[in-house]
């Protein structure tokens, strides 16, 4: 499972913790490689966003241990789902991906059952407000892909 979004540091890193965090309740980490990145190098090696690691904390998940990476061409294979957080990562992935991968590459919310948005808002440029919106739509998303992946076994 790789989750993506354009810097790896406020929305991908959230998919990412929510959903390691929903894998260990389930007692499925043995079996679920999780990780995210972004389409952008502008944040290697950093931390997850403050406020994203705030918003997250008062939730119950520590993202705080997770580093900004860019998407690897090594990723399309590795991975069984490469999951956009909007409309436009997903692009970029797909201009990316090798012929084969396509289908691997979707948008998370289309794992979010009933969810009247398609896209994870970028928060970056905006409040606190915006972080908890991104948890209450990953946290949607989070069980439903989990749903799906108990389904697909």
């Amino acid at each position: 499972m790789l989750f993506v979004c354009m810097g790896n540091i406020c929305r991908s890193p959230t998919a990412e913790g929510v959903f390691r965090h929903v894998v260990q309740r389930e007692g499925m980490t043995d079996r679920i490689h999780i990780d995210s990145a972004g389409t952008h190098a502008y944040h290697i090696g950093e931390p997850p966003d403050a406020r994203s690691q705030a918003a997250a904390a008062k939730r119950g998940y520590d993202v705080s241990a997770q580093r900004a990476r860019q998407v690897a061409g090594e990723d399309f294979a590795e991975f069984d789902y490469v999951l956009a957080m909007d409309a436009h990562n997903r692009e970029l992935l797909l201009q990316r991906c090798p012929p084969r991968h396509r289908g691997k590459v979707r948008l998370f919310l289309e794992f979010a059952e009933g969810a009247t948005v398609r896209e994870v808002p970028d928060p970056y440029y905006g409040g606190a407000q915006g972080f908890e919106e991104v948890l209450d739509l990953v946290e949607h998303a989070a069980e439903g892909l989990l749903r799906h992946i108990k389904n697909d076994q």
